[in-house]
């Protein structure tokens, strides 16, 4: 299957499904956390490729019901003990039939190529499986926990 890369505002029939799988990765067994309506108001606002935030997805194949395959987004801040570091990838997630297939890279990569041109110099995220984004570059920032780390992507921009 081809897959391709869009910006979730040219694809709104997708923000209700994309919501839907943040949650269940997440957001579903967090108490007190983000709702799904929080999420598709969030991803609704997510307009214009030049600013944050901004959605990403990767879809299959190339029609309007192209299958969503995952996302990727990136925010001004997804932690707010750490308020000073900004901008953060978030909220990144392969479906579970996809996985392993390259698609996560390929919308890293992206997210990526999308805060270059936003001339920004690096993009901080949380994480519990850093050796994935090791591969593609990322560095340690903080070591939260055994289990969780603050990570960072230099961009020198």
């Amino acid at each position: 299957m081809r897959v391709r890369i869009a910006h979730l505002h040219e694809q709104p029939q997708h923000i209700e499904s994309v919501a839907r799988m943040i949650y269940e990765e997440f957001w579903r067994e967090v108490e007190g956390g983000l709702s799904q309506q929080f999420l598709i108001d969030h991803l609704r606002s997510a307009t214009d490729p030049r600013r944050i935030p901004l959605s990403l997805v990767a879809l299959g194949e190339e029609d309007r019901d192209a299958p969503v395959l995952g996302t990727v987004n990136l925010i001004e801040n997804d932690d707010s003990r750490r308020a000073h570091l900004r901008p953060w990838l978030a909220a990144m997630v392969v479906a579970e039939g996809w996985r392993g297939q390259g698609i996560g890279s390929w919308l890293v990569q992206a997210l990526l190529d999308e805060a270059r041109a936003m001339s920004l110099p690096r993009l901080y995220f949380g994480t519990d499986g850093p050796g994935f984004y090791t591969r593609l570059g990322a560095q340690l920032h903080e070591q939260v926990s055994d289990k969780f780390c603050i990570m960072r992507f230099e961009l020198g921009g």
